[in-house]
C-alpha cells in the first residue's frame, strides 16, 4: 500500500487517494487534504494496489482521472466502478473526478458516452452552475480546466450542479456524500505542461483548444478555480452529517440498468507512463 502520510492519531482518519498513472499525483486535492490536516492513502490499483474492503478507516474517497474510458471492458476499470459501491453504501464523502465522476455515472446507470460530433474539451471552457451547484459553492468559476473527450448523462435521482455547452452534465452530486466534477480543479501547472506537452494531438481534436490559450486561461481563471476547490472541500468534508440529517427521507439507492453506450477505444491494459488522462 502506497501512502504519502502513515496514519497519525493527531490527525483525521486518511483520504483514499485511487489514481490511474504511474507516475500520477492528487494535485491540488493534496494541498488542500493536507492543509486541514488530513493524510492521504494513494493507492494504483492498475499497478497492483488492492481497494479496502470498507472504509472504516478513511474520512472518504477520491478517484481521478485517467486514460482509460469507464466504458472498457477490463477487469480494473470493473473493480474500480463496482468498488465505489462501499463509499455510497456506508455514506462517506466521495469524490469522482472526469474518468471518476464517468465511473460514478456508470456505477449509477448512467450513460457514458463520445460526443457525436466528436468534440473534446481541452482547455478552458464556460460551465454554468445551478441551483443545487450554489447551494454546495456560493461562488463558482465562470470557466474550468478540462481534458477529456467523453461526457455521461445525468443519473437517477442525482442533483445536477453545473451545465456544459458540449457536454451538458458536468457537475452533479449523488445521495448527499458523493460528487462528480467532469473538469480539473485538480490540476496544478506543472500538471498543465506536462499534458500540453505529453498529450499534444488532443489539442487537435474538434473543439480543443490550441496549447497558449490553456496559460492564458489560467491566468484569468485559476484564482477563481483555486478559491472554489477550497470551499468545495470544506462541504465534501462535511457531507456525511448532512446525509445522516436527512436519513429516512429518501428511498434506498437503487442502481438503474445502463442506459446504451457508444462504442469507443478503451484503454485496456495499457501502462500509462505519464500523467495524462484523455477521457
Amino acid at each position: 500500500m502506497n501512502s504519502l502520510h502513515e496514519p497519525d492519531r493527531t490527525m483525521r482518519p486518511r483520504v483514499l487517494i485511487v489514481l490511474h498513472g504511474e507516475l500520477s499525483t492528487p494535485g491540488r486535492v493534496a494541498i488542500q487534504l493536507r492543509n486541514r490536516n488530513i493524510p492521504l492513502d494513494v493507492r494504483r490499483p492498475r499497478f497492483g494496489d488492492d481497494l479496502p474492503k470498507t472504509l472504516d478507516e478513511h474520512t472518504g474517497a477520491v478517484i481521478f482521472g485517467g486514460p482509460q474510458s469507464a466504458n472498457d471492458d477490463d477487469e480494473i476499470v470493473k473493480r474500480e466502478i463496482d468498488w465505489i459501491g462501499v463509499a455510497l453504501k456506508e455514506k462517506k464523502p466521495y469524490l469522482g473526478i472526469c474518468l471518476g465522476a464517468q465511473m460514478l455515472a456508470k456505477h449509477l446507470g448512467a450513460r457514458v458516452y463520445k460526443h457525436p460530433d466528436g468534440h473534446a474539451e481541452v482547455g478552458y471552457y464556460p460551465i454554468r452552475p445551478t441551483a443545487e451547484g450554489r447551494a454546495v459553492c456560493k461562488d463558482w468559476p465562470d470557466h474550468v480546466y478540462q481534458w477529456h473527450r467523453e461526457g455521461f448523462d445525468l443519473p437517477d435521482r442525482a442533483s445536477m450542479l453545473a451545465e456544459g455547452d458540449s457536454f451538458p452534465v458536468q457537475a452533479f452530486s449523488y445521495g448527499g456524500t458523493a460528487y462528480a466534477l467532469q473538469f480539473h480543479m485538480d490540476v496544478t501547472h506543472a500538471t498543465m505542461c506536462r499534458w500540453t506537452t505529453r498529450g499534444h494531438e488532443r489539442m487537435t481534436l474538434p473543439n480543443a483548444k490550441p496549447r497558449e490559450t490553456h496559460f492564458e486561461g489560467r491566468l484569468m481563471h485559476d484564482l477563481a478555480c483555486r478559491a472554489w476547490l477550497s470551499e468545495f472541500i470544506d462541504h465534501w468534508l462535511k457531507a456525511p452529517a448532512a446525509a445522516k440529517a436527512t436519513k429516512g427521507k429518501e428511498s434506498p439507492p437503487r442502481i438503474s440498468p445502463p442506459k446504451p453506450a457508444r462504442a469507443n477505444g478503451g484503454g485496456g491494459q495499457r501502462r500509462a507512463v505519464s500523467r495524462v488522462s484523455t477521457r
